[in-house]
């Protein structure tokens, strides 16, 4: 971990300070879990390859553009990256409309439509995560847009990487269709599930231990078989 004093202005509060140093008594667990996820993603990879490809294809053809979006979120201490997703959406979506997706979204293509639907567009994060951008599991990460309306304790939520599930996840798997329920959907997203969101991975740094990032993985694929 780089020094507290070194960490963005935003993160220098109390709040995030008690979590600094709840951190660093959990070394040992950090790096575990680092070493969790190098190797299992890695053999989540070797294993899904056949899939990527098929889903490489069913993209392209279906619609003009890349296979995958690369779209910016902030990740640990505050550093951006591009994520890899699994393009679900028409050629610069994110040109025409907003930065989340509601229920119903025009932007979706056809094959968009059935990657969404059964979770597959998240798993090309993968790479993400042999890269060292992401962890297997952790707060999931957010647009820059989005991190800018966190009030100080959430930024303690960037201490560690972001997840490719959370718990925060598995609880708002439904997001789209609550900002489709009515009023703008951005504000909707910051003021009613970008809060409670944000608790839960709070409630995440208290507790980090491989066998709980196992026990998270295993609940987010019983609530993407439940749909």
């Amino acid at each position: 971990m780089i020094a507290f004093e070194n960490l963005p202005a935003s993160f220098q509060n109390p709040e995030t300070r008690q979590a600094y140093e709840s951190l660093k008594k959990q070394r040992f667990h950090l790096v575990a879990k680092r070493a969790f996820d190098i190797v299992v993603s890695f053999l989540i990879l070797l294993a899904l390859s056949l899939v990527f490809l098929v889903l490489a294809i069913a993209i392209r053809l279906d619609s003009p553009g890349p296979v995958f979006y690369r779209q910016v979120r902030v990740g640990r201490y505050g550093k951006e990256f591009r994520i890899f997703k699994f393009r679900t959406m028409v050629q610069n979506a994110d040109h025409i409309g907003l930065s989340i997706t509601t229920g119903g979204d025009s932007r979706i293509t056809r094959v968009g439509h059935v990657i969404r639907k059964c979770r597959l567009d998240e798993i090309s994060q993968l790479l993400n995560v042999l890269c060292g951008d992401m962890s297997l599991v952790g707060p999931r990460p957010e647009v820059p847009r989005y991190v800018k309306e966190y009030r100080p304790a959430y930024f303690a939520t960037l201490l560690v990487r972001p997840g490719v599930t959370a718990q925060s996840s598995i609880a708002f798997k439904d997001e789209d269709k609550i900002l489709a329920s009515g009023g703008d959907p951005e504000t909707i997203y910051v003021e009613k599930i970008l809060p409670p969101k944000s608790e839960l991975n709070l409630q995440y740094l208290r507790h980090i231990t491989v066998w709980g990032d196992i026990r998270i993985m295993g609940r987010t694929v019983a609530a993407v078989l439940k749909g």
